[in-house]
């Protein structure tokens, strides 16, 4: 265990303190730069990072245009998170909170600015009718799912992922408190998904988009590089669930969008036409 430390009376910002992120982390909100963003030739225009919000919000895109939705065509423009593109005014004016994903929906007038990626599911499944049971019942699990993601995964990705994999030393505690926590979630999901197919039920819903996006992708090795250490394999109902998704060819085309680190084949980083994934190596 680290030694005991003691808060101040007023907390100051240590501008060196912040790990992996100190260089774009700090105290404020609001524009750091003027910078204004680009927009492509489709109603749809989305700013974003394959990080597990981003990719959210492409496999949802893509989800549609595998559909036959071709009111979804989209353009997806690079948001670089480590350079602070995130702070950039444009960005700003669209996305407060300066986060990806962040969208705008120039198919209306005024253009509707759309942020939060649960927000943006939901929007893109109301805007086209898919992606989300019609009944009562079945919308309301999907929506009940879709906000326990979205109030868990701090405790996964600002939690576990950032002591785990991003803060500047190990620490016991935090790195033992949200182990604890991931892993219970991980096993409302495996009990959960013992008994249904998808998270709604009988139906693929925005609700597994969103989950798989995060806690999908970790038991798949994806995330933080923690698999043995989490033991995923333990959770085979959840396991057999983010195969089954990871395997949709939409999914797997969402998954390269914005993305620019692993294998050649797994990167695309940016997208204005479906086209442009011609232009993806083929994976070795």
């Amino acid at each position: 265990m680290t030694e005991t430390y003691t808060p101040p009376k007023v907390w100051t910002w240590d501008k060196e303190n912040g790990g992996a992120w100190a260089g774009t982390n700090r105290p404020t909100a609001g524009a750091q730069h003027e910078k204004e963003l680009p927009v492509g030739k489709h109603p749809l225009q989305l700013y974003s990072l394959a990080t597990p919000n981003g990719v959210k919000i492409s496999v949802m895109l893509e989800e549609l245009l595998a559909m036959g939705i071709t009111g979804a065509e989209y353009d997806a423009w690079l948001i670089d998170i480590g350079k602070g593109d995130q702070f950039g005014s444009g960005f700003v004016d669209v996305n407060p909170n300066s986060k990806i994903p962040a969208m705008m929906d120039h198919s209306v007038n005024p253009p509707q600015r759309i942020f939060e990626s649960g927000n943006i599911l939901l929007y893109l499944a109301e805007k086209f009718g898919a992606l989300i049971p019609t009944d009562l019942a079945g919308r309301t699990e999907c929506l009940s799912w879709l906000f326990w993601q979205m109030g868990s995964a701090p405790y996964l990705g600002g939690g576990f992922g950032h002591f785990y994999a991003y803060a500047p030393f190990k620490m016991e505690y935090p790195i033992n408190r949200f182990t604890m926590e991931a892993k219970r979630q991980m096993d409302v999901l495996d009990q959960h998904l013992a008994k249904n197919e998808w998270m709604a039920g009988g139906q693929y819903t925005i609700a597994d988009i969103a989950i798989w996006a995060w806690y999908g992708r970790t038991v798949l090795g994806r995330s933080y590089n923690a698999g043995e250490f989490l033991n995923v394999t333990s959770y085979k109902n959840l396991l057999a669930w983010a195969e089954r998704i990871d395997a949709r060819p939409a999914v797997i085309r969402g998954g390269k969008v914005n993305r620019t680190w692993g294998e050649p084949w797994e990167q695309l980083r940016e997208r204005h036409d479906a086209s442009d994934f011609d232009t993806v190596p083929a994976k070795a």
